[in-house]
């Protein structure tokens, strides 16, 4: 048997929550949540996942959006690309307790890889779990191969590192998902008093306060050509040069939805390149965009190349933002 109880990650489904048990687990109380993780959120580091508040087949997130799957019993902090994971990013103790126990030795790999090794139960790849005062509980999955630095029965205080995000177990992209329970029973720390309403009207178990952010942007950059989505992921898309045959703007989202518009605009040191709007037609996790235009000259002029983006939900901004290139 695995040191925690099941934890359910990516496109996995789980048995519906029982309302009575999550009700068990509340009220709060004055335990408090810090990051878990050494990034600025938003910018290094994003929530793809909330945890399931829809106790029925179907999935929605505290705030009764798209960011959540049937069965998700936990928060899921990813990174935007494998090179970032590689370059190391702490998971911290979220709160004072001990360490309850730990698994390290699995590998760093897509659940999909045709080399990935059968989990047998280890869904949560390399972990921590960690008992807190008051019957809470909190547990750290994904970590990376060979990083976890604490041991069993060891103290520890907010803040102290635990190791790294990693990508192993059940998951698609590098994350760390943390699972919080009261008592045995999972919590939502976003929405831990109320499970019926959309927002519960709460501040969450976070000390610094964390936002809701219903989608936005994971990666951007520019390319000679449309970039392979594996190289996306890996965060190894190479920009291109003067004498490319082609310059194009990419853009990596999260959390978008069915209706969102999506605007694109480049330009460059001769004025507009390229531009496009377009509806999207799908609710995804993830999204993939590129624009750009061909060399019809022998070289690019030199100078700054600007690629202007926005992401609009019943007409406002879900994400705006920019990314800028500058050519010899």
């Amino acid at each position: 048997m695995p040191f925690y109880g099941p934890v359910m990650l990516a496109r996995i489904l789980l048995a519906p929550i029982s309302l009575a048990l999550w009700a068990l687990a509340c009220p709060a109380g004055a335990f408090e949540l810090a990051l878990p993780l050494r990034c600025a959120l938003g910018e290094t580091c994003y929530i793809q996942q909330y945890v399931d508040r829809d106790p029925g087949p179907g999935a929605r997130d505290f705030t009764c959006g798209t960011l959540a799957y049937d069965g998700h019993e936990g928060t899921d902090f990813a990174l935007p690309s494998d090179a970032a994971m590689q370059a190391g990013v702490a998971v911290l103790a979220a709160a004072p307790g001990v360490v309850r126990g730990l698994r390290d030795g699995m590998p760093d790999i897509r659940v999909s890889d045709p080399g990935a090794p059968a989990l047998a139960g280890r869904d949560c790849g390399n972990g921590v779990a960690i008992t807190h005062d008051g019957g809470w509980e909190t547990q750290y999955c994904h970590m990376k191969q060979g990083s976890i630095r604490v041991q069993p029965g060891q103290r520890v205080e907010t803040g102290t590192d635990l190791g790294l995000v990693g990508l192993s177990g059940r998951t698609e992209f590098p994350h760390l998902h943390l699972t919080l329970r009261r008592d045995g029973a999972m919590v939502d720390p976003f929405a831990p008093d109320d499970l019926a309403t959309c927002g519960s009207g709460t501040a969450g178990l976070w000390a610094a306060g964390i936002a809701h952010q219903p989608g936005g942007r994971i990666a951007a950059g520019f390319a000679a050509a449309i970039p392979d989505y594996a190289a996306v992921q890996a965060g190894s898309v190479a920009p291109p040069d003067a004498q490319a045959a082609a310059l194009l703007f990419w853009l990596h989202l999260y959390g978008v939805q069915a209706g969102d518009r999506l605007e694109l605009a480049l330009t460059g040191p001769e004025g507009a390149l390229a531009r496009q709007q377009i509806t999207l037609d799908r609710t995804q996790a993830q999204t993939f965009r590129a624009l750009g235009k061909r060399l019809s000259a022998a070289r690019w002029p030199a100078g700054d190349y600007t690629a202007r983006y926005a992401l609009l939900r019943d007409g406002k901004p879900v994400t705006t933002g920019q990314e800028t290139l500058t050519l010899p």
